[in-house]
């Protein structure tokens, strides 16, 4: 089983920027967390940071050629404006989970790109991640 996580704009300095909404987890740390319940999971795990829209788009495309089997994201700062990220997430087959650190609806925030998504787990910080993992390694059958 193959799944790529996408960290959308900004989550590259994670842990070190408004530590009060983000906690103080570092990308690194967030990063070596999942790859741990990666491998519990015999779960091949890509992890991409980028700041750029059009790189997560050719990240998500380039996925589904090499047979990636699901799709994690936090798209981060692409969460407003990210129109062209969204219908990419609409031309693909790949289940799609997204992910907040934080309840973007308390803050006022709407996701353009939640409508492409299975489903959307927010407001609980790093777990928000490890619960998008288990989903969906038992979306995909493993965990059943």
């Amino acid at each position: 089983m193959r799944i790529l996580l996408i960290q959308g704009a900004n989550m590259e300095y994670l842990g070190h920027r408004q530590p009060e909404l983000y906690g103080t987890t570092t990308a690194d740390e967030l990063d070596a967390i999942l790859r741990a319940d990666a491998a519990e999971r015999d779960i091949g795990l890509e992890i991409l940071y980028t700041n750029l829209e059009g790189e997560a788009i050719s990240a998500i495309y380039a996925a589904v050629r090499n047979g990636t089997d699901g799709l994690l994201m936090n798209p981060a700062g692409f969460l407003y404006a990210g129109y062209a990220l969204r219908d990419c997430l609409k031309a693909v087959p790949l289940p799609y989970i997204e992910i907040h650190m934080t309840n973007i609806d308390a803050r006022g925030m709407h996701s353009v790109t939640a409508s492409e998504a299975m489903g959307m787990i927010t407001g609980l910080g790093v777990n928000s991640y490890r619960l998008a993992l288990d989903t969906m390694y038992r979306h995909l059958g493993a965990g059943r």
